[in-house]
């Protein structure tokens, strides 16, 4: 009597730098891009010119010269030092948005597909309600009851992007518990945590990596309202939401390099997240 066996597809890590070698031109310039703005975000603070703390109003609003290539802001503080300094709020905080998400995203998208039936139903049921309120606004709630600081605002974005991680990811798992292997694994006596964690999770990875960037550059657009209207980063820390608040008036008057500065480092990030989150997406539905 012949035996069938039935190949188990498990990605390794290798498959993360495969997923991304398969985003193309765009994709992997996307990618330098995002390289470059982490490094900043780990190293800025230490590789700044000046303190960005520090200023003299005599300073105000200064032009680029010697020393200081993008002139100073109205607090007479070097422009350049504190978007450096500012990257590491910037960065971070979208960063565990999307960190907090993402897990309770998958966890609830591989359960529910696993188990299904009423369990399933009410938390669609939750999601969906969920899904009625704007991340930016739960933010904003969140900070006028807890305080203003983006601890509140990263927990309540987080519970905003969640049911967005879970509805996408939850398609992607029934997909793949309905594979052949899933049976087979079944059969063999393999629980439902460890196909689940060892085999589905792994599976799914390059569009968890997808909705990653994605989200990742929608936290950061928030995240950055959210410290322009004073409700995130306080002043006088370098953030480069605030640094758009801060020099709002100044953009105004025709001193606009220490406002565009910070934002356009905002723009570049988001675009370089969003492009590549979409070529990442696009390769995942490509290959299913």
């Amino acid at each position: 009597m012949s035996t069938a066996t039935i190949a188990v597809p498990t990605r390794r890590a290798s498959a993360v730098w495969s997923a991304l070698r398969e985003t193309g031109p765009i994709g992997l310039a996307s990618a330098a891009v995002i390289v470059v703005a982490l490094l900043v975000t780990i190293f800025g603070p230490l590789i700044a010119p000046a303190d960005p703390y520090l200023g003299q109003l005599s300073n105000s609003y200064v032009g680029p010269g010697p020393g200081a290539p993008l002139g100073y802001d109205g607090a007479g503080r070097d422009v350049l030092s504190r978007v450096l300094a500012g990257a590491r709020t910037s960065m971070l905080g979208p960063f565990f948005v999307v960190i907090l998400c993402l897990a309770a995203g998958t966890l609830l998208a591989v359960w529910t597909s696993w188990v299904r039936g009423t369990v399933d139903a009410v938390v669609s049921s939750v999601l969906d309600i969920l899904f009625a309120f704007p991340g930016i606004l739960l933010a904003i709630l969140a900070t006028a009851i807890f305080g203003k600081g983006l601890t509140a605002a990263t927990f309540a974005l987080a519970i905003a992007y969640t049911p967005y991680v879970a509805r996408t990811l939850r398609g992607a798992a029934l997909r793949e518990r309905s594979l052949l292997y899933i049976s087979a694994l079944e059969v063999q006596g393999a629980s439902a945590w460890a196909i689940c964690f060892r085999h589905v999770i792994p599976n799914i990875v390059p569009l968890i990596l997808a909705q990653a960037t994605t989200l990742f550059g929608y936290a950061m657009v928030d995240l950055a309202a959210i410290s322009f209207l004073s409700l995130g980063v306080q002043p006088p820390f370098p953030d480069w939401g605030v640094m758009i608040s801060e020099n709002l008036s100044g953009a105004v008057q025709g001193f606009p390099l220490a406002a565009l500065s910070a934002g356009l480092c905002i723009v570049v990030v988001v675009i370089s997240f969003s492009l590549l989150g979409q070529r990442l997406h696009e390769n995942y539905e490509a290959r299913r």
